[in-house]
């Protein structure tokens, strides 16, 4: 099955239109959120975030908001948050970490593994921590406990996505873009095993689809674990003879 979306035309130059291709997802059960839907949403939390830091003093260089990007999920969102932030006159300083729950699977591992850390110091600072997706929440709470021992001057967070029905640590993020169902979603950012990134768009990935791929790693890591007995077979029967 194919989901097609037609992006919608803009009016260019004199010269002619611009208009996206149409975009065809084979893997997708639905699109939940369109490109066009997801940058609405962003620059309506944009707005709550610059309202509710009004009179906080923010500066450029001096006391700039600071955004602490998890990735790789939330790269795209990052962005989009930060430019809309822009066009409300909130001046910002990136950081970037990286931290690992998933690995290569759809459900959390329930083990935060903190991969990349922030490169400058947060104290005083008012820092917003920006994140794709809270499920179990069990990532976003690490993040939050760790990063409030360090003394910013504020500490909240914002997510793109909220699964609600995944939780397995209570908390709730201070800004959220969408709520969704209890589903693997991709695009935007998101992932399945590292691919899907690039979509516009944030769709449903077909079950079929990564029941194929966990189905195929599970042979793979089948066919290693006996490719490993049968070596140390050989290497004990070296060993005695």
């Amino acid at each position: 099955m194919f989901i097609r979306l037609f992006a919608r035309e803009e009016e260019g130059e004199k010269e002619g239109k611009i208009c996206h291709m149409p975009r065809e997802y084979e893997f997708a059960e639905k699109i939940l959120f369109t490109e066009e839907e997801i940058h609405t949403r962003i620059t309506e939390v944009a707005k709550r975030i610059a309202d509710d830091y009004k009179g906080k003093g923010l500066r450029p260089y001096v006391n700039p908001l600071v955004l602490i990007s998890v990735l790789k999920g939330s790269f795209m969102f990052t962005a989009d948050l930060c430019r809309a932030l822009c066009d409300f006159n909130v001046p910002v300083r990136m950081e970037f970490i990286c931290v690992s729950s998933y690995g290569e699977g759809v459900t959390s591992s329930g083990q935060v593994r903190m991969l990349l850390d922030t490169r400058h110091s947060i104290e005083g600072h008012h820092v917003l921590i920006v994140e794709d997706i809270v499920d179990t929440a069990l990532t976003l709470n690490y993040l939050y406990h760790m990063y409030f021992t360090r003394r910013p001057a504020s500490l909240k967070t914002v997510v793109l996505l909220d699964k609600r029905e995944g939780r397995r640590v209570p908390f709730s993020a201070d800004y959220v873009v969408a709520n969704i169902p209890n589903a693997f979603v991709i695009g935007y950012g998101l992932d399945y095993d590292d691919t899907y990134r690039e979509l516009r768009d944030i769709v449903v990935l077909r079950p079929e689809v990564y029941a194929e791929r966990e189905a195929a790693r599970q042979k793979k890591q089948r066919a290693i674990g006996s490719a490993d007995t049968d070596r140390d077979a050989k290497r004990e029967f070296h060993s005695k003879y």
